[in-house]
């Protein structure tokens, strides 16, 4: 139970921070219906964001996702300590346990991690709630030992995802799937079936009776096994399937599409003949079959692998660009199965949205939670592209120029992201520590059918700006072959540096013939308050920046969670 009682948010919202802390300060006990997770999998990798870029650019516009390694230090102590005093004593024991036969390295700093946040998780979930954790084989047979004590006997299902095609290995077999680790916060759950195609070899073989209309059907039984009293065991039309040592069997929904659940077993038989859905036996005391119609049938239901939903292409239409980006579809899979339309699905590693994308289009309300500003950003753009008119609070950015400025003392890197975000811009390499070459963002537009211009972004946290600065900037221009520059400042410009960005000149469209400074200035400030913006031509509308998402059929906005 949180001690802190958090104020439930409004649907739909995008958080940037760390999962438990917005799980903590804004997630009430028992909210939420549905949780996945696709947390970075301790691969000791570093996974970069590769933006398109026009041909003939560099490949070096990419910046550092997230680091997917952990490292025993101060914050695993810490969590470590939490899980330690906390209320789960079948947590504290199990995770002492674990870091006496682990030891302190990577992966014990990794579970660690994971066991705080799944605590969490446990909490926010409603009693009919279900979780789905996604993992390779590195880490999942210890996180099944964690979520086994977190979720007690309420395990469902491992379910094997095939999420790329063959590799070859070296000496060991190609490593191709992924894990979904599947269990409920209890034993009554949300569950709507799932089912895939027949194969066609499926459909020739069984379903070999027509009907007048060309219609495929197939017989199946309508008793079970055993003798019961009740209307189970009662004679039908003068047939006593009891002599046989079996009673008759008939599901509510033995029929896609028809309701039998308010009729007893007999008054079902009934039902079904009156609707040509019984087939009765030529041979003379021959027990009626149930007629199942090809085209009526759902299809196999779902089971614990699935290979039917492949990976996102290099050249998919889907992709993003952002790393381990999973397909729409398996997401929707998950979703349609585990929620109802209104439900609330939580992403708290929401990283390019996928979850909150597959939520959104299937009428669900929402929470996504990232560590990053550029996840928060890439989301909201995904969402706005797909979802024209959808409406959606983002919690956590700054929103004005006070949010700002604390944002930039306490991470640099952060908050150039943040800024690039204000205009549009692609961040910049990574952001590594160090010489960046004068360069924070980057803008690709369009003027003309020829080739693609460029803009250069650099974004000034500090306290103070120079005239030195714009020079700078001129010559980071000059280098890159670039139209335009943005200066980018927190602080106010002086009044010599305004002058000094006049003197670089002016960009003129050949399409219109209308010109925009070369160098333009634009404070924080103006920007978050509208009164500022980067003025460019662009036949392409941002879509040489950033790549769009697909526009999804639209629909409505929604209400507040309960």
């Amino acid at each position: 139970m949180s001690a802190n009682k958090p104020t439930q948010p409004n649907a739909n919202a995008l958080y940037f921070g760390d999962n438990p802390d917005v799980l903590r300060e804004h997630v009430k006990d028992e909210a939420v219906d549905l949780v996945y997770l696709d947390p970075p999998f301790n691969s000791a990798r570093d996974y970069n964001i590769l933006f398109s870029s026009p041909k003939g650019e560099n490949s070096e516009a990419q910046i550092t996702a997230f680091k997917d390694s952990w490292y025993w230090g101060e914050q695993a102590e810490r969590e470590f300590s939490e899980i330690v005093h906390g209320q789960n004593t079948y947590t504290a024991e199990m995770i002492q346990a674990m870091r006496r036969f682990l030891g302190e390295n990577d992966m014990m700093a990794y579970l660690v991690m994971m066991a705080n946040r799944l605590l969490e998780l446990h909490r926010v979930l409603k009693p009919t709630g279900s979780l789905y954790l996604h993992c390779d084989p590195t880490a999942g047979h210890y996180l099944k030992i964690v979520l086994d004590t977190i979720f007690g006997g309420n395990f469902r299902n491992e379910i094997i995802w095939k999420r790329t095609s063959a590799h070859s290995g070296a000496k060991r077999y190609g490593p191709v799937h992924d894990i979904l680790l599947f269990y409920t916060r209890g034993k009554q759950f949300h569950w709507n079936a799932q089912y895939t195609k027949y194969s066609q070899e499926y459909l020739d073989t069984s379903f070999t009776k027509q009907d007048k209309h060309g219609r495929c059907w197939q017989s199946t039984d309508l008793t079970g096994n055993g003798v019961r009293h009740g209307d189970s065991g009662k004679t039908w039309r003068g047939v006593d399937v009891t002599a046989k040592g079996r009673h008759w069997a008939v599901p509510h929904d033995a029929i896609p599409g028809m309701d039998l659940s308010s009729y007893n077993v007999l008054e079902r038989l009934e039902k079904l003949d009156a609707s040509d859905y019984i087939y009765w036996p030529e041979k003379k005391g021959g027990v009626p079959r149930l007629k199942q119609y090809a085209d009526e049938m759902p299809g196999v239901a779902l089971q614990s692998v699935w290979m039917d939903i492949p990976p996102i292409g290099a050249q998919s239409a889907e992709r993003l660009g952002y790393p381990t980006q999973k397909p729409l579809a398996l997401l929707e899979r998950i979703i349609s199965a585990s929620s109802n339309e209104g439900d609330v699905v939580l992403d708290p590693f929401c990283g390019c949205g996928t979850a909150v994308h597959a939520a959104q289009k299937l009428k669900r309300q929402w929470i996504g939670i990232d560590i990053t500003h550029l996840a928060i950003t890439l989301i909201e753009k995904r969402l706005k592209n797909a979802f024209p008119e959808i409406g959606f609070e983002v919690h956590g950015t700054p929103k004005d120029l006070e949010g700002a400025v604390d944002l930039a003392r306490r991470d640099k890197y952060q908050f150039q992201w943040w800024a690039c975000s204000l205009v549009n811009a692609q961040p910049y390499q990574g952001k590594k520590k160090g010489a960046d070459g004068g360069i924070d963002g980057l803008i690709f537009f369009l003027d003309d059918t020829k080739e693609h211009k460029k803009i250069v972004v650099s974004v000034k946290g500090g306290d103070n700006v120079s005239v030195a600065m714009v020079r700078d900037l001129v010559g980071v221009l000059e280098r890159e072959k670039a139209e335009i520059g943005l200066f980018i400042t927190l602080a106010q410009p002086t009044k010599a540096m305004t002058t000094e960005a006049v003197k670089a000149g002016y960009y003129t469209s050949s399409v219109t013939g209308k010109t925009f400074r070369k160098l333009q200035i634009l404070t924080i400030a103006g920007l978050l308050n509208g009164n500022e913006k980067a003025e460019y031509p662009d036949l392409s509308r941002g879509a040489t920046t950033f790549k769009k998402a697909k526009l999804e059929e639209k629909t409505g906005k929604q209400g507040d969670l309960i």
